[in-house]
């Protein structure tokens, strides 16, 4: 009966979709063509590097370096394996869905169990710093101080989801071998490289195509994802669907006591983070705390479009999306929470600072260096995809051609 009930759901919205696709067809022509500029100007360039780096890391063998370093610390705080960390680092440095494709490729390597890959998942996946000073900061709300406020919040809020999802299974979990309690050895860390290199046996320009190859078919994965929910937040808002779910999330803020102008844009936000961000920064022309913790909230929760990302990438996998859903909500209010008790020495002192000290001057803003990457990443990534893109497509046929 449930699987009926699912398949009927599944039924209903597929239908609606294509109705409204044929209703609206230029409003949605519209939206596909934003979420792929998005794509191909910013997502694509900025997110390639990592991935390719990533790939190549772990062919090497110097994640499992890492991983024997760092075992003392990620074991006893997040109860995952040393390796786990080359996953947290490389995905706060890149932004979702980093974390998620380096978690699978571990649990591809039997680096970690199914339990230990979930609670990796689980904490892995957060906004960039080029996302959260760059756009958000810089670009929507014109004032790149509040950057510190949220990537803090952001990342520290983060590093308390992994603590507590360090409890997640622990019952069907076997007891972790002692490894974490061993002395720091470069020694043996090196030795565990050598050996994790020596087991893969493709030569140089093998395991290089293969790494670009395989990000370059997450990261088309990943552009199909922002062009598909592009269109649906669009054809919500069409339907009016948004406005009679908006309804609903006015009582939700009138019983916190926050503003109900804010409905549309956090509900907006659960779908896509950009989008959803943007609207509350046009809310109100000055920046307050509910502004703030309806941004930090937004940004810890990830929105659907991420979440459907990270559910593709681990679909390949016995690892399951629920923990990954859980953790995303319990970050949203970790981060909100530290948002209320942060923002008044973090951000209101330090704008008083600030003014009292040294004036500030007007230009100050557009001269951060997260909002300069930003727009060259803008500026160039386009040719950096199509170039990319005829790598990859000449990698694939060279490969084809050798194995024919």
């Amino acid at each position: 009966m449930k699987q009926k009930f699912k398949t009927f759901i599944l039924a209903i919205f597929t239908v609606f979709f294509a109705l409204s696709l044929i209703k609206y067809p230029d409003q949605a022509l519209e939206a596909s063509i934003r979420g792929l500029n998005m794509w191909w100007e910013v997502v694509f360039p900025s997110l390639l590097p990592f991935f390719i780096t990533a790939e190549l890391l772990l062919a090497f063998g110097v994640v499992r370096f890492v991983g024997v370093l760092f075992e003392p610390i990620m074991r006893p705080v997040f109860n995952v394996p040393g390796s786990g960390s080359f996953a947290w680092l490389m995905g706060m440095a890149s932004g979702y869905p980093t974390g998620a494709k380096i978690s699978v490729r571990l649990r591809e390597d039997n680096q970690l169990s199914r339990i230990e890959a979930e609670r990796l998942v689980s904490f892995t996946n957060a906004s960039s710093p080029l996302f959260i000073f760059g756009a958000v900061s810089v670009g929507f709300y014109h004032d790149a101080k509040l950057g510190i406020l949220l990537a803090i919040c952001h990342y520290l809020g983060n590093t308390l989801v992994g603590i507590c999802m360090r409890f997640y299974g622990r019952k069907n979990t076997k007891q972790a071998t002692p490894s974490h309690k061993r002395k720091f050895s470069l020694k043996r860390a090196f030795d565990e490289m050598h050996n994790m290199r020596l087991k893969d046996t493709r030569p140089f320009g093998e395991i290089l195509g293969d790494a670009v190859i395989n990000s370059i078919k997450t990261l088309i994965m990943v552009g199909g994802f922002i062009i598909l929910f592009s269109v649906l937040i669009k054809l919500l808002y069409l339907t009016k669907v948004t406005a009679i779910i908006s309804t609903l999330v006015k009582y939700l803020l009138y019983l916190i006591a926050m503003p109900v102008d804010f409905a549309l844009p956090l509900l907006s936000g659960l779908f896509e983070i950009t989008t959803g961000i943007q609207m509350i920064s046009q809310v109100n022309v000055d920046i307050t705390l509910a502004t703030i913790i309806l941004t930090s909230f937004i940004l810890g929760f990830n929105g659907f479009s991420v979440q459907a990302q990270v559910g593709s990438i681990i679909a390949k996998t016995d690892i399951r999306f629920f923990p990954y859903f859980i953790s995303r909500i319990l970050h949203g209010f970790f981060a909100s929470a530290l948002t209320i008790i942060l923002y008044k020495p973090l951000y209101i002192n330090r704008q008083a600072f600030d003014n009292d000290d040294i004036p500030v001057s007007s230009g100050a803003a557009t001269e951060n260096i997260f909002y300069t990457i930003l727009e060259n990443i803008a500026y160039y990534g386009p040719y950096i995809t199509i170039i990319t893109l005829g790598i990859g497509i000449m990698f694939l046929y060279n490969k084809h051609k050798t194995y024919n």
